[in-house]
């Protein structure tokens, strides 16, 4: 078992809420975003006020982690969700996790959403069905008779139909549901109803129904006692039509009611450009020629010339919604001001296609990496000096936060968790207008920065003076657990 990087204190006393935290990824054995860095760190932050457990699908990955893990009960199946053990074990530092053993839905090549070909798994819709009905019926006392919560925090839509299970059962257990993205919703065809344990009159508008399909998120919005999601931005932009993503609707009846609530994200510890052991050099605030070791190190890897301008870095998903597309449009302008571009991430081919043609276009001024590598991601954000982040929406987004604290200073749109991250002009540079024209204003009054090494040096030391501790994010969590256990059964 790896160790873990997160130190966590003892669980709270008696007056702690037992918290079982449901999440299809962790950081600490599979993560392919990040939810996966927020599984690993948010409980183990909550760890200081509440008893908290997580639950995730015994994958291929995490088991040989894990090795072998001791089966604490049986859970019985469901219409086609098969019965299957519930494992539990502690990471070093103390952290319990429930592992959902079912070999014929998680031991697989792949990811935990899609085959090592990048298709959807065919029965994505029974494998996290039958990771929400596992969640119900923890919280109904089964699977481990030794334990039971007092309120199920759920992630995304892949447990969204944890608190529907709950429902029909007739069951109060209060619930939390986080939309990481509300633009994955989890959407399957009508005729999966009967497979998946769903009743016929579930299938309506105050239900699972969602133009005509299955919804598993809208599942999760609809029956959970209290959304939230993972910035205050955000939390308004997904009630209008232009960011709510057909669901808008029914989340501005949430907020009215009081029951949408916007809790940003943090980042762990290990975000330290004095400790970090993936940095070529360490560096602080008062001393940038580690920084500098960090560039050198970037440009070589990327195989990029030697140069005095500005290095603009890309760490992303490669998906449409990162607004790469912006970023491709705009490197002819970059380079001929004298900066260079390194990118590395994985996602939608046609966008990998044309970045690694950017590369071919632009030799030595342009570096290109499919694929993520942690190390190289780390040393991107300590040796850039900035960081490209058009995105068209972005829920909370982590990377802006790495960034600052490695004195890269983001370019990014004004959206979401990128407008309550980033302060324009002090920690980094924000655009409103989406469109080119836009964000080469914000590219522009970076590489004027740049030029005043005045400025550059003030920005840097007021990015890297940001605290995004996730402490700050728990006690958030834990005021919205307190009010949502009070208040159930009075609505």
């Amino acid at each position: 078992m790896p160790p873990s990087r997160w130190a966590t204190s003892a669980p709270a006393g008696s007056r702690g809420r037992r918290i079982l935290f449901v999440t299809s990824e962790i950081a600490d054995y599979v993560k392919i975003g990040g939810l996966g860095d927020v599984s690993a760190a948010l409980p183990r932050a909550l760890r200081k006020q509440h008893h908290v457990r997580v639950l995730i699908p015994g994958y291929r990955e995490l088991l040989v982690s894990l090795g072998n893990v001791p089966v604490v009960g049986r859970l019985d199946g469901l219409s086609s969700l098969p019965a299957c053990n519930l494992g539990r074990i502690e990471t070093r530092d103390g952290l319990t996790l429930y592992v959902l053993l079912c070999p014929e839905l998680y031991d697989r090549e792949g990811s935990p959403y899609v085959d090592v070909n990048g298709a959807d798994w065919a029965d994505n819709d029974i494998r996290f069905a039958r990771l929400g009905l596992a969640a119900a019926d923890i919280a109904c006392g089964l699977g481990d008779p030794t334990w039971a919560p007092d309120l199920i925090h759920l992630n995304d839509w892949p447990s969204g139909l944890a608190p529907a299970y709950l429902a029909w059962r007739g069951r109060p257990t209060p619930s939390i549901m986080t939309i990481h993205n509300l633009a994955y919703q989890g959407v399957f065809g009508r005729d999966r109803l009967g497979a998946l344990g769903i009743p016929d009159a579930a299938f309506q508008m105050h239900g699972v129904e969602f133009c005509g399909d299955l919804s598993f998120l809208k599942a999760g919005i609809f029956y959970a006692s209290h959304v939230t999601t993972v910035s205050s931005t955000y939390a308004e932009e997904i009630t209008t039509p232009e960011f709510g993503c057909g669901l808008d609707g029914l989340l501005r009846t949430r907020a009215r009611e009081g029951r949408l609530t916007g809790i940003l994200n943090g980042i762990d510890e290990s975000w330290d450009p004095r400790t970090d052991p993936h940095l070529a050099s360490p560096f602080d605030a008062n001393d940038w020629k580690g920084k500098s070791v960090n560039a050198e190190e970037v440009r070589n890897a990327f195989g990029l010339a030697v140069s005095r301008g500005p290095l603009f870095a890309v760490v992303s998903r490669l998906v449409h919604q990162k607004g790469l597309d912006l970023t491709i449009q705009a490197t002819q302008t970059i380079v001929r001001q004298g900066g260079q571009i390194v990118v590395t991430g994985r996602g939608e081919g046609r966008l990998e296609a044309e970045l690694q043609n950017l590369a071919a276009r632009y030799p030595g001024q342009v570096g290109v990496k499919i694929g993520f590598d942690e190390g190289i991601a780390r040393r991107m954000f300590a040796g850039s000096d900035f960081l490209l982040m058009p995105s068209r929406f972005e829920p909370c987004g982590l990377s802006q936060m790495y960034a600052q604290r490695f004195g890269s200073l983001p370019v990014a749109h004004r959206t979401g968790g990128l407008a309550d991250t980033i302060e324009d002009g002090i920690t980094g540079f924000l655009f409103k207008d989406l469109s080119l024209a836009g964000f080469l204003n914000a590219v522009y009054r970076s590489i004027d920065a740049f030029g005043s090494r005045r400025q550059l040096k003030a920005m840097r030391r007021s990015a890297m003076a940001r605290s995004f501790e996730w402490q700050q994010s728990a006690s958030d969590y834990a005021a919205v657990y307190d009010c949502v256990v009070r208040s159930v059964g009075v609505r």
